[in-house]
């Protein structure tokens, strides 16, 4: 027969791209990581929602792990672009704070379960552990920096800049995860003014 039927899926294989093959398994992945911890995620299930072989997936990537350090290239592209709101924007300290707090939300509202995977898969692979770090690095050194120039400008006091980042960008990732991770339980408007309030009157007292 010139067209053949797969037997595990009862689908027509089609010939595509590395790129558009690699991608596809990417999207099962990510809608798979939507509905349940990365701990469940198997290989079979994530190429069940493709149309392509399951050897197809050692191709492209060398196991679980490997699959969400892709992942997180597109996360770590967002964060950097949340970070350049810390310094490239005009406006007072408490209102980039309230805007780049709200950008995160947006993300995480998206992608919590991504965030929550990456955080699990953290736990016991090395090369994830050091992605997921230099994610939260960026968002550390973003902050530390806008505090500094904000105690340059003298409208804060003065504080260690990188400890005061890393200890709010620390809780928020963990109170993120929590409220909005697989399963969200607070309401993103809610979670935009906890966060922003903690994170100003840190900064900025009772303004």
């Amino acid at each position: 027969m010139s067209a053949r039927r797969s037997s595990a899926t009862g689908r027509r294989r089609r010939r595509r791209t590395p790129e558009v093959a690699e991608q596809e398994i990417l999207k099962a992945a990510e809608g798979l990581l939507r509905e349940r911890p990365f701990r469940e995620l198997t290989v079979d299930e994530v190429m069940r929602r493709t149309e392509l072989s399951r050897p197809s997936f050692y191709v492209y990537f060398r196991d679980r792990h490997h699959l969400i350090l892709r992942i997180v290239e597109r996360l770590a592209g967002e964060q950097q672009d949340i970070a350049d709101l810390w310094y490239g924007r005009e406006g007072t300290g408490p209102e980039q704070i309230r805007e780049a707090v709200s950008a995160v939300v947006a993300i995480w509202k998206r992608d919590g379960a991504l965030f929550h995977a990456l955080a699990d898969a953290a736990a016991d692979d090395p090369d994830v552990e050091l992605a997921h770090r230099s994610l939260m690095d960026a968002s550390i050194d973003a902050a530390a920096r806008h505090i500094e120039a904000e105690m340059a400008a003298g409208t804060i006091l003065k504080v260690d800049a990188w400890e005061t980042a890393r200890a709010l960008a620390l809780m928020t990732d963990r109170y993120l995860i929590a409220v909005l991770g697989r399963d969200p339980v607070v309401e993103p408007a809610v979670v935009i003014e906890v966060v922003s309030t903690i994170w100003i009157r840190t900064l900025y007292g009772d303004r």
